[in-house]
């Protein structure tokens, strides 16, 4: 006998009768049998467990009147579905990043990262049905099933699927982490594409909205993954996008097709201006909650403080710091906050919370508006061990820790000047800076004569790719240019 019917045996004959009744559920979409071992209602607990984390790590984007939005949207389309009676919760992420994905049970998110590229109403239920076929067809279920099967195997899992209870929750999140982002694989997509098709065609919407929201999203893809590699940095991308363009996919063509035949009489409009005026003043890039870059400075508004790096350095906002990195890597500028607590001055913080053991080269931090302190100590860096330059600004209630390190250990000197630099520069937000850390916004604007996507780049407070990006989020990439008398969406 082996292991895995060992196991089996010892389960009481009640609970082996019912892990092998519920091991085979109908897919509500095929109508065929599926080998999945958690029910319905163990799939609508796991949405639930796992919702508090997502929003938790991602924030949710503080606008109830675009939340109610994309709320009615998103009930419309699943009143149309293949489960029509599971209470679905749509949520809008405050994160740049360019997503929309489903947890089980009906837990639906969409980034304002991706709302910027939409265009109208149409291709926001586009990508909402394609986020519900992938809920309503168990695409999630099915793989956390397959994943878990080919791990422990079949039998082991259906004996203890039943027993595991809150630990299958945070089990489902690490096996559909990279589902999530990178999406569940060509057939899950276009079987989701398809079903989000004719979901939006039953609620009157045309389904060559799927074609025109993937096609948008595929131009973003190939800007985002070009600027990335120059960025030195991974792209930000929606995982329902395929390797080729919509226009070129017969496959994909075909499953929108096939979605007319769904059509109601009643026809729901594009709502293009409708649309816009919902992302009007919606938040682009940065979140003024977790701090803006504004290019080599950083604005925090919420903690109240403007810092300056070196010129030429890439800063990362991270969760817990902020990093900025030399040209070619050669050294590493980290930033970081924590109360100051009992300490007493930024010295004795160095001292007693970091444990940096011997300094040299200390002193007080001269030229800079915050009290601060600052040091050699040889420590642990993601170069490995050696001298660093450490610093502590004391603001308000919290001690700035900044480290700076050298991948080459002899060239401490050469950076150390520009290490110093940007412990001096940390300061309270003056008026002009406050309005800087509310970040960057979406306006909505009515074309005048003769304006150009380039001219408009030229007023933006965008990057060098400012052309590039006005382009993209109003479907004009890669040229045309504003029609008189349209609505079209800058970043102010």
């Amino acid at each position: 006998m082996t292991q895995r019917l060992r196991i089996l045996a010892w389960l009481p004959a009640a609970l082996l009768a019912g892990i092998l009744l519920g091991s085979c559920a109908t897919n509500p979409v095929s109508g065929t049998p599926d080998l999945v071992f958690l029910t319905e209602a163990q799939e609508i607990s796991l949405g639930r467990q796992n919702d508090p984390q997502i929003r938790k790590q991602y924030g949710v984007y503080n606008d109830p009147e675009l939340q109610a939005y994309v709320q009615r949207v998103g009930e419309r389309l699943a009143k149309q579905s293949h489960r029509p009676t599971l209470k679905y919760t749509f949520t809008v992420l405050d994160s740049e990043e360019v997503n929309a994905f489903a947890l089980p049970g009906g837990y639906i998110y969409i980034t304002r990262g991706i709302l910027a590229y939409i265009q109208n109403e149409a291709e926001l239920a586009a990508v909402l049905g394609h986020e519900i076929g992938h809920v309503t067809a168990r695409h999630g279920v099915n793989q956390y099933t397959r994943t878990m099967a080919a791990q422990i195997g079949a039998g082991v899992l259906q004996a203890v699927v039943p027993q595991l209870g809150n630990q299958v929750g945070q089990k489902l999140l690490d096996v559909l982490g990279n589902a999530l982002l990178s999406g569940y694989g060509r057939e899950d997509e276009l079987q989701a594409d398809r079903l989000g098709a004719e979901y939006i065609a039953r609620t009157g919407y045309d389904p060559d909205a799927v074609i025109g929201v993937v096609s948008i999203l595929k131009n973003q893809e190939e800007f985002e993954k070009k600027r990335a590699s120059a960025e030195n940095r991974e792209p930000r991308v929606y995982h329902g996008v395929f390797a080729s363009h919509p226009s070129a996919d017969d496959r994909l063509q075909q499953a929108v097709g096939e979605a007319q035949k769904f059509k109601t009489g009643a026809t729901t409009k594009l709502a293009r201006d409708d649309f816009n005026r919902q992302l009007d003043g919606v938040v682009y890039g940065d979140s003024p909650k977790e701090g803006v870059r504004r290019g080599s400075s950083f604005y925090h508004r919420d903690l109240n403080f403007a810092v300056d790096f070196p010129e030429g350095w890439k800063i990362a906002n991270n969760p817990k710091s902020v990093a900025a990195t030399a040209p070619g890597g050669a050294a590493l500028l980290d930033m970081s906050a924590a109360d100051i607590g009992k300490t007493n001055n930024p010295r004795e913080f160095m001292t007693a919370r970091l444990k940096t053991g011997d300094l040299t080269r200390e002193g007080k931090l001269e030229g800079g508006k915050l009290p601060g302190h600052t040091a050699v100590a040889h420590i642990n860096t993601p170069f490995g061990s050696r001298d660093t330059r450490v610093s502590v600004v004391f603001h308000g209630s919290k001690a700035f820790v900044l480290f700076g390190a050298t991948k080459d250990a002899e060239q401490l000197d050469k950076y150390d000047t520009q290490f110093l630099g940007t412990a001096k520069s940390l300061r309270p937000l003056t008026a002009q800076e406050k309005k800087l850390a509310e970040g960057l916004r979406i306006k909505v604007k009515i074309a005048a004569a003769g304006d150009t996507f380039a001219g408009l780049a030229k007023k933006s407070p965008l990057n060098s790719y400012s052309e590039s990006i006005l382009r993209l989020i109003n479907a004009r990439f890669p040229s045309g240019e504003p029609k008189t008398g349209e609505s079209i969406r800058i970043i102010e």
